[in-house]
This record gives C-alpha cells, sequence and structure tokens, in this order.
C-alpha cells in the first residue's frame, strides 16, 4: 500500500509525534509498504501521483529524539513561514495520493478534530478516530461530562480556589502534560494557572488523586492490558514521559477484579466519547482502592517503547502487526 504518515506539525507535542512517525514508518516499510513521513506543517511541491511524492519527498530512514523540553513553537513559525496555518501549502494534495493517511500526530491539530474533518471532506482514508469523537475526547471539560454521564468516574472539578489544595492545573486541550502543575501552596496554584494559561485560556482545575497511575489501550473495541506508570521521581510530567526516567509495568501488578474493573470503565469512556480504532485511557488509583479516569487520548503515542504499543506487546501483538492492524481498521 502506499501509506502517508503524518507527523510533527504546529504543537507543542510535535517532537512526541515525530518521535512515533519514525518508528511507524520504520515498522510499516518492514512489512512491504510505500511509506513516507511529511510534516503537515510544512509546504511542499504538488506531485501529480505517490510515486512522484515518494522519490521528491521520502528519506532513506527515520529518526527524531525527544528532547527534554517542549519545541519554542516561535521559532518554528518563523522558520517554517506558514503563519497561523496549521497545514503547509498541498499537504492536502499528498494525503489524496495516497491509499492511507496514517496520523502520527499529537496535540492541537492532530487530535482537536479539525485534521480529520478536513480529510473527511476530501474523502481521505486515516487511521485513527473520526472528527466527532476528537473533539469530545481533545477538550478535558467536555470529555470529563460525558464520561461521568457514563459512569465512569473522573476527579472532581474545583474552582481556583487556594482553600481546595492540593490541584491538579491543565489546559483544556493540551496533552504531554505540558502547562500541566500540581499544586500544594497558594503561590504554585498562581504559577500553575499562569503556566497553564501560556498554553490557552481554557484551563481545568481537578482535584489532585494522591496515588498510583495507569493506563488501557483499547483496539478494534477490545482492551489491552493495564499498564501501570512509575516515575522514578515526582509525576509523570513531560521530562518524565519521554527522558527514561519512568518505569512500566505490563500487566500491572494488581487484582484481577481491579483490572478489569478499570479495563471497563477504559472500553466505557472510549465507546461515550465516540472514538474510532484506538485509543488509550488514563486512571489514577487512590490509597482507598477507587480509581478516576484521567482523560482518554485518540492518537497515543506510537513508538515501540510508548504505552499502548507496551500494552499490545503484553496481549502478543509485535510492534509491526500493531502498526498495519491500525492501518488495516482504516482502509
Amino acid at each position: 500500500m502506499n501509506i502517508l504518515v503524518l507527523a510533527g506539525g504546529h504543537s507543542p507535542e510535535r517532537d512526541v509525534s515525530l518521535a512515533s512517525g519514525a518508528k511507524v514508518v520504520q515498522a510499516l516499510r518492514s512489512r512491504g509498504h510505500q511509506v513516507l513521513l511529511l510534516d503537515p506543517y510544512k509546504s511542499i511541491d504538488p506531485h501529480a501521483s505517490f510515486a512522484a511524492l515518494h522519490a521528491a519527498c521520502a528519506q532513506q530512514s527515520y529518526a527524531h529524539t525527544i528532547p527534554a523540553i517542549a519545541p519554542d513553537l516561535a521559532a518554528l513559525k518563523a522558520e517554517f513561514g506558514n503563519g497561523e496555518d496549521m497545514l503547509g501549502r498541498n499537504i492536502i494534495a499528498a494525503c489524496k495520493l495516497a491509499d492511507v493517511v496514517f496520523l502520527a500526530l499529537h496535540g492541537s491539530l492532530g487530535e482537536n478534530g479539525q485534521l480529520q474533518a478536513t480529510l473527511d471532506l476530501h474523502a481521505v482514508r486515516y487511521t485513527g478516530s473520526g472528527h466527532v469523537g476528537c473533539a469530545l475526547a481533545m477538550d478535558k471539560a467536555i470529555a470529563k461530562t460525558m464520561m461521568q454521564a457514563a459512569g465512569v468516574q473522573t476527579p472532581l472539578c474545583a474552582g481556583a480556589d487556594a482553600a481546595n489544595l492540593p490541584l491538579v492545573v491543565k489546559p483544556a486541550n493540551g496533552g504531554s502534560s505540558i502547562g500541566v502543575s500540581i499544586a500544594r501552596t497558594a503561590d504554585e496554584l498562581t504559577q500553575a494557572l499562569a503556566l497553564a494559561r501560556e498554553q490557552e485560556d481554557n484551563i481545568v482545575i481537578e482535584r489532585f488523586i494522591e496515588g498510583r497511575e495507569f493506563s488501557v489501550g483499547v483496539l478494534d473495541g477490545q482492551v489491552l492490558p493495564v499498564i501501570e506508570i512509575c516515575p522514578n521521581d515526582g509525576w509523570f510530567d513531560y521530562a518524565n514521559k519521554y527522558q527514561g526516567t519512568t518505569q512500566e509495568i505490563c500487566p500491572a501488578d494488581i487484582p484481577a477484579d481491579l483490572a478489569s474493573a478499570m479495563q471497563t470503565a477504559a472500553l466505557t469512556a472510549h465507546r461515550a466519547l465516540h472514538l474510532g480504532s484506538y485509543s488509550r485511557v488514563d486512571f489514577m488509583l487512590d490509597a482507598h482502592g477507587e480509581f478516576f479516569c484521567l482523560e482518554a487520548n485518540t492518537l497515543p503515542g506510537l513508538a515501540p517503547a510508548s504505552l499502548l504499543p507496551q500494552e499490545a506487546a503484553a496481549a502478543g501483538i509485535c510492534y509491526e502487526d500493531l502498526c498495519e492492524r491500525i492501518v488495516a481498521l482504516a482502509v
């Protein structure tokens, strides 16, 4: 098949996306597909066929290392010269040349439904969830409301009041823990609000759940084994996610009934948010044995060491098979 992988973009999660996309290209090429990666924020020349596009734009190999800090988007905007346009010139035309577009994007355009709706308008097949599900899951406030209505417990919302401490403050439409803070003092709350608003004006403030963190993948309507996330220090922030300072245990060392309940909640959240072929749902487990759903990720990280591929491996699905299965579900 002719497969176009989209990765990068004008998003704080750009580097995470490029790392995922590079590994996806390698996996799909190993299975005999004609694959190339394009950054949707970067303009390209027009081409009449996928073969011509591949000959002009494909690299022999792809690799990307995630830095310890999020990218400088202002510098990227100046370098690429696209201004506020989220798609470079001729990107949609390139997508139409492929048999399927593999979305390895994270954050903003990749997960908020805008790109999915644009591809729908051009009858382009793509991986993951549709534009409705992406929009619902990306806005954490809306997602919380819908999950709660479906019976999935989430951390209670709270006002920006020091009397409610400790609190978690996060951008409503972000990912990879960028702009997220745990505030335990009044000063930290003021700093957390400022940090979140650097990303966007719409923020979510939740009761902090002290405990263990878990994640559950959903693939083609089936739940994957539960994985536990164990940062060596602090919490699962951007640095701990991508700098090798976190241990992941899969299957998680928890009682079978708890794992089953968490998997059921993940599938319920997936369905409540109208998600598509795959997703990853994150949870916190408190000291009393209660678990709370933090969010659902419509395009979770897909490097082999990412959470969803680890869960798939624990279920007997190797990385290459996982990538091919995601493609097959799209077509």
